[in-house]
């Protein structure tokens, strides 16, 4: 009876290692993820790993980083080496995508915002954000221009107070903002760091028009680009208005729908503003994009 009970589990055990639910490093059902300066999601957002076989998404398996970068599960327990295993042989996968998944998601579809991507290569994909599964650009050509002023009052002593991204060169103002159209899932987000608060200037998808908001500006109406006066509804430990000489202007892409009010860790642009900085003349921002998260997958 023993001996037959034996023979039996080793049967079955070498069935269910055949079905690829049990993963090795050598069978090509084990999926290991790197991250560099991948940010921790909050809110209940989380990530989401994909690889693309014969042209179908299958999950990796939903995941977060925590504040020192390491991959943990949605309980917050550190995965082991960064290792996932998968219910099939994953060989024939031609690509792998990284999406930011909203609150409440328990459906084993892709969301929208696609993070990191990249294509295999001898079981190898290196993750990047010029993928075409991704965000289509590496940002390398992007670049701003910005004028400190207070267009949406009447207030002339207050023109450090507000920030916005045009350039006034060639005599009428032109669009500041020298970036790529943002596929589903994404928006810029505009940002003036005063004394080491961030503080948004709005959501916007078009360098040529408003953003999505004028939460601190005046009565006037401001100029039809992304930008922001600094004047009323002052966040909490800030009084408006503020003179922004010194601080930093900031170009973020952000997850939409967010997982936080603070800056996204994606920032193509980056910018101290001058101490000496005087109302209506252009500033330019420093291209940010080698700050960019970077990633690796390898199936084992």
């Amino acid at each position: 009876m023993k001996i037959r009970l034996l023979i039996t589990l080793i049967a079955l055990s070498g069935f269910v290692a055949s079905c690829g639910i049990l993963g090795s490093d050598d069978d090509n059902s084990t999926l290991q993820l790197s991250f560099s300066g991948l940010e921790p999601l909050q809110n209940g957002f989380h990530y989401e790993g994909w690889v693309i076989v014969d042209g179908n998404a299958l999950t990796t398996g939903k995941f977060n980083v925590d504040n020192s970068g390491s991959i943990t599960d949605l309980e917050g327990n550190i995965i082991s080496k960064g290792k996932f295993e998968q219910s099939s042989d994953i060989s024939g996968a031609t690509a792998f995508v990284l999406t930011i998944e909203p609150t409440g998601d328990t459906d084993d579809i892709p969301a929208p915002t696609h993070h990191l991507a990249g294509d295999f290569s001898d079981g190898e994909s290196t993750l990047n954000f010029a993928h075409s599964a991704s965000l289509g650009n590496d940002f390398t050509n992007a670049s701003g221009t910005y004028i400190l002023a207070t267009p949406t009052d009447d207030d002339a002593n207050n023109e450090n107070s507000g920030i916005w991204f045009l350039d006034p060169s060639s005599g009428s103002p032109q669009a500041g903002l020298d970036l790529p159209t943002l596929p589903a899932g994404w928006m810029y987000e505009g940002w003036a760091v005063y004394n080491g608060t961030p503080i948004s200037t709005g959501v916007f998808s078009s360098v040529n028009a408003a953003d999505a908001s004028a939460t601190f500006s005046g009565m006037n109406a401001g100029p039809p680009f992304p930008g922001e006066d600094f004047l009323t509804n002052a966040p909490s430990g800030l009084s408006f208005p503020i003179d922004l000489a010194g601080g930093t202007a900031v170009i973020s892409i952000e997850p939409y729908p967010d997982d936080s009010p603070a800056p996204f860790a994606l920032k193509p642009l980056v910018g101290q503003i001058p101490a000496t900085a005087t109302d209506h003349t252009p500033y330019t921002i420093a291209n940010n994009a080698s700050s960019f998260p970077t990633g690796t997958a390898i199936i084992k």
